[in-house]
């Protein structure tokens, strides 16, 4: 199958479902089987979209191996590879090092919003190409939702402090600090707060969730 940027690569990141680990901060409102639940509803939402989208060259990147991988992978041909490094930052660093030494351009997602559709990529890949270094999607809670790269600095994750409100406005400062050129997306919103599951009511397979 053809994809429309053959030189570039999507990597979807992902947490293994293990309960009690993921969507922590929902566990009051849908208990840890609840969060374990709608944590695998948006791994596969985002795969779904990124498998048949033929954008780019999708993969999957996951914490550590878990079955749940392979049974999402398994009629499919799209890879699946364990991250390493010590904490987020270096994790996708040196995702962005092993990717970029093959393809020009490459964008690292997460699985925490559901609304990153086709044209949300295209976008970034676009920007990409003209030579802009980085491209960033912005998410409401102060993070982001999608960083794109076609060349990486290992600075540019150093230091940031993951999970907090301040992640989009630090990385803000390294690509400054870099005297890169950057360009941002419109904001889309993660699932991670109760407040935030209303936000699944336009998706068939998520809304139950709400």
């Amino acid at each position: 199958m053809t994809v429309r940027y053959p030189d570039s690569c999507l990597v979807q990141f992902a947490k293994a479902p293990l309960a009690g680990q993921v969507k922590t901060r929902l566990q009051p409102t849908l208990g840890k089987i609840g969060c374990l639940k709608l944590h695998r509803a948006l791994v596969e939402h985002q795969f779904r979209i990124h498998q048949t989208a033929l954008v780019a060259n999708f993969e999957l990147c996951c914490s550590e191996e878990h079955d749940f991988f392979q049974q999402l992978t398994e009629s499919t041909s799209i890879p699946v590879y364990v991250q390493h490094g010590e904490g987020l930052g270096a994790r996708m660093r040196n995702t962005f090092v092993d990717r970029l030494s093959k393809y020009s351009r490459v964008i690292i997602i997460g699985s925490d919003c559901p609304f990153i559709d086709a044209s949300y990529i295209s976008q970034a890949f676009d920007i990409l190409k003209q030579g802009v270094p980085a491209v960033l999607g912005p998410a409401t809670d102060g993070g982001y939702v999608l960083i794109g790269l076609n060349c990486v600095n290992g600075q540019l994750f150093d230091g940031v402090t993951w999970g907090s409100d301040q992640v989009m406005e630090q990385t803000r400062q390294r690509l400054k600090g870099l005297d890169w050129q950057w360009q941002e997306l419109p904001f889309l919103s993660d699932i991670d707060r109760p407040e935030d599951l209303e936000k699944l009511l336009d998706f068939k397979k998520l809304k139950k969730f709400v």
